[in-house]
């Protein structure tokens, strides 16, 4: 069932996990699995729902929201299509429903991590994020609303902020969105190339060749944080199931589905043990020969129900 995020949540803190989700996520004309996995996995839940979780309808993000990350000029042409280039940059072609559809995605991204810091955890079936650059996107991202959120948490009280990308592919437009800002911190542990960027201090990139390496690189950079007595008040996870050896788009052989299942269970335990509030959403996911709908939906279910169950 799909509740109104007005919906009272009094009584009920850490009890039911709050996952934002409206239809309109996928209501680009452009079909890809960026666009279309959020409806799928919904209807999953319908059909097989998850105990203890419940999705929540967001209110969508205000364009003066966007400008506190992304150029005028760019978000004015997602929202008039014009200039086209622009409007196209992240690789969809441009439709009037695009406009609508970014901002309840990444209004989404913002109300998973509000919840998430009232309940301790939260996510959102949000998608297509960590690419996009302050003017234009890339990589099938439009908009950033892993940067966005973590800055609006930062507005709304939170001193500092982690966004932890686990997706196949580096997050070199979260890296270059948050450069200037000593409050939020990001670690990158990815199996592919496409948009890297050099670490910095708050910005550490590890791109793994070999699936054995894959959950130790995980692990130490947690430990890293931990080692260095870092301290923060949300972590955004953006949950890449692209790192499987069967997706289509990034898969590193020897990347099963156990060893996501383990991923999960160490980064929930890791926040959860640090009593950090985790705001997640749903990252690179790509059907294939190997890979259909269904074992795909299955996949970011495993995300869901730890979410679920992270009490």
């Amino acid at each position: 069932m799909l509740c109104s995020a007005g919906r009272s949540t009094v009584g009920r803190r850490m009890t039911v996990t709050r996952v934002f989700y409206s239809p309109i996520y996928a209501g680009s004309d452009y079909e890809f699995d960026t666009t279309r996995k959020a409806r799928w996995i919904a209807e999953s839940l319908a059909q097989s729902p998850i105990k203890d979780l419940e999705l929540v309808e967001p209110v969508p993000l205000r364009a003066e929201q966007l400008a506190r990350t992304h150029d005028q000029k760019y978000i004015d042409a997602v929202r008039t299509g014009e200039p086209r280039e622009l409007a196209e940059s992240q690789g969809f072609v441009w439709d009037p429903k695009l406009w609508e559809m970014v901002l309840a995605s990444n209004g989404g991204v913002v109300a998973a991590a509000a919840a998430a810091i009232s309940d301790g955890v939260a996510g959102s079936l949000s998608s297509g994020l960590h690419h996009a650059r302050p003017g234009r996107g890339v990589g099938f991202c439009t908009f950033n609303g892993l940067a966005i959120a973590a800055k609006e948490a930062l507005s709304a009280g939170a001193r500092s902020v982690l966004i932890l990308d686990v997706d196949a592919h580096c997050g070199g437009g979260t890296a270059s969105l948050i450069a200037d800002d000593p409050r939020i911190w990001q670690v990158d542990v990815s199996v592919v190339g496409f948009d890297c960027y050099e670490s910095t201090d708050r910005a550490r990139v590890d791109v793994v060749t070999h699936a054995l390496d894959y959950l130790p690189t995980i692990r130490k950079r947690l430990g890293q944080l931990d080692a260095e007595g870092l301290q923060f008040d949300l972590c955004i996870y953006n949950a890449g199931m692209d790192p499987h050896e069967d997706c289509s788009t990034g898969g590193l052989r020897g990347i099963t589905t156990r060893v996501l299942a383990e991923r999960e269970r160490m980064v929930f335990d890791w926040c959860v043990g640090r009593r950090l509030p985790i705001a997640f959403v749903l990252a690179g996911g790509y059907t294939g020969m190997r890979l259909d709908e269904s074992a795909l939906v299955d996949l970011h279910r495993m995300t869901l129900e730890r979410g679920a169950t992270a009490k």
